[in-house]
């Protein structure tokens, strides 16, 4: 079962430091269909239900409620909450009823869950580990039954220490249209040293004895990236498809000169049009230096030429030329034009 907040995202898990600004409720309806779909890529499971807690909160009854469920929760059990006294402290910002109330109404989909789907084990990050909490005592106090809550750490940024995560500017969107399947694949593999070896645990299926072997032969000689290239392409499989991460892979060997144009097929190429700027028309390559801000000038794109910054099809120009499609064209060591 996968549960999602329809109900809690229109108040907002609490921060530690402020309140969060109330999402509109098309967004969060949005974000609850782009879950569910997202989920349903990864987990490929015929069995699998998303549950949204929208659909038991939206017609309880206030007093019912609060007989119910706060009854049963102590002031000084809330007020001892991490979040709430990082809030409440000497020049903390204050917390508002609606986000002090939030671990009652998870701990609530905790107890409905129980009751109606006999569910008695919740994952979680680390972070809702006291929201689950509350979820337990209401099982234990008005069901006498006892269930549990599995929890994992925030994955941490290895370099930075900071937690994984979009907000923290660290992190991927699992959207093709946020992050691009070609920025997906070099985000994982352009992971450091020191951290590839954990995400492999967390981002992939490899299995213990795969993992030795294969941090063995990268510890041998690191300048291969052997663990990168295996934790880039299973983390695009897992998110993207397998026929995704063959392409990607593709478009990575042409655009870094491993192969040419003629080796793509087209749904390499198509996916190479949603990658790098492309162009489909009969253009100079001065115009199309312009056209994609790869030079701010057409004075600026002769000298790009002029100094042999520039290469159509991996081979060094000289000089203005009408480009003969396809082409692609190259700008120093990233920069890159289709001309389809």
């Amino acid at each position: 079962y996968l549960l999602v907040g329809g109900a809690t995202g229109q108040i907002g898990d609490p921060k530690e430091t402020s309140e969060r600004d109330l999402k509109p409720l098309d967004e969060i309806e949005h974000n609850k269909k782009a879950l569910n779909q997202q989920i349903r890529r990864i987990i490929k499971a015929d069995n699998l239900q998303m549950l949204d807690n929208y659909d038991w909160f939206k017609s309880i009854n206030f007093l019912h409620f609060l007989r119910e469920v706060g009854k049963v929760f102590s002031m000084t059990q809330l007020l001892d909450r991490q979040f709430v006294q990082a809030r409440i402290g000497a020049g903390a910002s204050g917390i508002s009823y609606a986000e002090f109330s939030y671990t009652l109404i998870q701990g609530y989909d905790f107890l409905h869950l129980y009751r109606t789907y006999g569910i008695d084990l919740q994952l979680c990050g680390a972070d809702q580990f006291g929201n689950c909490a509350s979820g337990i005592h209401l099982i234990k106090r008005l069901e006498n039954a006892r269930a549990d809550s599995y929890s994992c750490p925030l994955i941490i940024d290895r370099v930075t220490g900071r937690k994984f995560g979009k907000s923290e500017g660290n992190a991927v969107w699992l959207d093709s249209e946020k992050t691009s399947v070609f920025d997906f694949y070099q985000f994982w593999l352009n992971q450091p040293d020191e951290a590839v070896s954990d995400y492999l645990k967390y981002f992939t299926l490899i299995m213990p004895a795969e993992h030795e072997d294969l941090m063995q032969r990268h510890l041998a000689d690191p300048s291969q990236r052997l663990a990168q290239k295996y934790l880039a392409k299973a983390a695009t499989e897992i998110t993207h498809g397998v026929d995704q991460a063959a392409s990607v892979i593709k478009i990575t060997d042409l655009l870094f000169g491993k192969s040419q144009l003629q080796d793509l097929s087209p749904d390499d190429l198509l996916l190479l049009e949603h990658t790098i700027p492309t162009i489909k028309t009969d253009i100079g390559l001065v115009d199309a230096l312009v056209a994609t801000n790869l030079a701010p000038s057409k004075s600026a794109a002769r000298k790009l030429i002029e100094s042999n910054s520039i290469s159509i099809n991996q081979t060094k120009v000289s000089s203005d030329t009408i480009i003969a499609r396809p082409a692609l064209i190259k700008k120093g060591k990233n920069k890159f034009i289709y001309v389809k």
